[in-house]
C-alpha cells in the first residue's frame, strides 16, 4: 500500500471534518464545495460546522448545504474556544480522525487524503498541513518572515520539526483529540504543537496547497498585535509545559546583571586608584543574585507541579475516554483498531446535532 494514498478502507472508520466559523455565510459555500465526501481509508466522512456566535446566517447556510453537524455557540468566544468545541462534538460524533480546516477556503480540500494518510498508516498522531509560504502571493514579505521566525521558535520550544506552526489545516487521531487542551483564547495552532511535543506525541508535517484568498485574515488584523499575541501564546505554553527551562532562562537575566556589577566592582578595586565607595555595586549584585535564585526556586517548584499536571492530564484522558465509551452504545458505535490504538467508530449515518 502506498503510504501517501491508502487504498484500503478500514471497516467502520469515520472521518469528521470540522470548520470553525464566525460570520462565514458568504465563504462557507465555496469551502464546503471544496471538501470531499469520500476519502480513501474511511467508510464514512462527515462535516461539522462550529458557529461561533455569528451575526449572519452561517448556521442556516451550513444546514442548507448538507452539513451533518452544526454546533451553535450563542456568543462569540474566539477561535480557540470554537476549535475545542469542535473537537468535543467530533469525538461525540464518533470520529476516528478529525480534520480541522478554515472557513475562508484557504486550504485545498483535495489535500485531505494526504493530510490523514500518516495517521491511517500509524506514522503520526498529529499531522500539520504545511503551506508553501514563500509561494503564497497573498502573504506580504513581512508576514512570510514572521511565519518563518514564529515556526522556528515553536520548533525550539516544542522539540518538533514543524515548518508551519500557524497552519490551521491539521489532522488529529482520536486519542490525540482527547488529550488536546487549549488554555489561550486567541488561537490554538501554536499551543497545541507545544502540548503535543510535551505529551510525546508523534507530529508530522505534509505539504499542502492553498486557494486564493477570499477575505482578509481575521487573526492578523495588525502585525504588531499579531506578534504580541503570538509571543504571549508561545511564552505561556513554554512556561506551562516546560516550567524548569522557562524559569532557568528567565533567571539568567538577573544573574548576568549580578555578574556585571560584581566585575565592575572588582575592576575599580583592582585596576583604578579611585577610592570612592563601590558598596552600591556589591549590594546590587547581591540583590540580582538573590532574585535569580528566587526565580530558579519558582522554576523548581513549578517543575514539581508539572508532574502533578501530567497525572491530572492522564486522569482527564481516562475519564474522557470512559465518558465517550458510555456514549458509544447510545449511537450504535462499535470498537475497532487503527494501528495499535483503540478507537471508537460509528455507522454510516448519524442525526444532525445542534447546540
Amino acid at each position: 500500500m502506498n503510504p501517501e494514498e491508502p487504498d484500503v478502507v478500514h471497516p467502520g472508520l469515520k472521518l469528521v471534518i470540522q470548520i470553525p466559523c464566525y460570520n462565514e455565510e458568504e465563504t462557507l459555500p465555496a469551502t464546503l464545495a471544496d471538501l470531499p465526501r469520500e476519502v480513501d481509508g474511511f467508510s464514512c466522512v462527515e462535516w461539522l460546522v462550529i458557529d461561533d456566535g455569528s451575526e449572519d446566517n452561517t448556521s442556516q447556510v451550513a444546514r442548507d448545504l448538507g452539513v451533518d453537524h452544526v454546533v451553535r455557540i450563542t456568543q462569540n468566544r474566539g477561535l480557540a474556544n470554537a476549535f475545542m468545541a469542535g473537537l468535543d462534538a467530533s469525538l461525540k460524533a464518533g470520529a476516528d480522525v478529525i480534520v480541522n480546516t478554515d472557513a475562508d477556503n484557504q486550504y485545498d480540500g483535495a489535500c485531505i487524503p494526504v493530510l490523514v494518510s500518516p495517521i491511517l498508516v500509524g506514522e503520526a498522531d498529529l499531522v500539520i498541513g504545511e503551506r508553501p509560504i514563500e509561494a503564497v502571493d497573498d502573504f506580504s514579505p513581512l508576514k512570510k518572515r514572521l511565519q518563518r521566525i514564529g515556526s522556528g521558535i515553536v520548533r525550539t520550544f516544542s522539540g518538533t520539526e514543524v515548518r508551519d506552526a500557524a497552519s490551521g489545516f491539521r489532522a488529529f487521531s482520536r486519542s490525540t483529540a482527547i488529550r488536546t487542551q487549549v488554555f489561550g483564547k486567541y488561537s490554538y495552532t501554536m499551543e497545541t504543537i507545544v502540548q503535543a511535543g510535551w505529551e510525546g506525541l508523534r507530529i508530522k508535517g505534509v505539504d499542502v496547497s492553498v486557494n486564493p484568498a477570499t477575505r482578509p485574515s481575521r487573526l492578523v488584523k495588525s502585525i504588531p498585535r499579531y506578534i504580541w499575541r503570538s509571543a504571549q501564546t508561545i511564552l505561556r505554553s513554554f512556561a506551562l509545559y516546560k516550567p524548569l527551562r522557562f524559569f532557568l532562562a528567565i533567571g539568567l537575566v538577573p544573574l548576568l546583571i549580578s555578574l556585571a556589577l560584581l566585575l565592575r566592582w572588582f575592576y575599580f578595586q583592582l585596576f583604578t586608584e579611585d577610592q570612592a565607595s563601590r558598596v552600591p555595586s556589591l549590594v546590587g549584585a547581591a540583590m540580582m543574585f538573590l532574585l535569580a535564585v528566587l526565580i530558579w526556586m519558582f522554576g523548581f517548584l513549578a517543575d514539581l507541579l508539572s508532574v502533578n499536571r501530567r497525572i491530572v492530564s492522564d486522569t482527564r484522558v481516562m475519564l474522557r475516554t470512559a465518558e465517550l465509551e458510555q456514549l458509544a452504545p447510545l449511537a450504535g458505535t462499535a470498537h475497532s483498531k487503527m494501528g495499535s490504538e483503540p478507537t471508537l467508530t460509528r455507522p454510516e449515518s448519524m442525526l444532525r446535532a445542534e447546540r
